[in-house]
């Protein structure tokens, strides 16, 4: 069991990261920007994977709010958020700055060290 004292409490990136980080999951969420709403049936067959597996995939993406669901008749319709990935963005937006100042802090350097 974790120590309470080590314990880091998740924020919404931790939750997208880790939502994308599986490759079929990563591929489901990529298939619903493009091609729109899709059924579980019509995710399954390009996926690759069976459809509890699918299933399982789409509550984890639909957990970390990258998809909605909506029920037509006794199907599951599903479409992606891409708004949700907003976090992901602004992460990366900061370390994009970060990474610009140090390396431009390390270009002044290498340029004072040839003079």
């Amino acid at each position: 069991m974790p120590n309470a004292q080590h314990a880091v409490q998740d924020t919404s990136q931790d939750v997208l990261f880790r939502s994308l980080a599986d490759p079929t999951r990563r591929a489901i969420f990529e298939r619903l920007c493009r091609e729109g709403e899709q059924t579980v049936g019509a995710l399954t067959a390009q996926a690759g994977v069976s459809q509890p597996a699918v299933s399982k995939h789409l509550a984890v993406l639909k957990q970390a709010g990258l998809v909605r669901d909506r029920q037509a008749g006794r199907q599951t319709h599903y479409s992606a958020d891409a708004a949700a990935l907003a976090p992901l963005a602004d992460w990366t937006r900061r370390m994009t700055g970060f990474w610009e100042a140090r390396f431009d802090a390390l270009e002044d350097l290498l340029g004072r060290m040839d003079q």
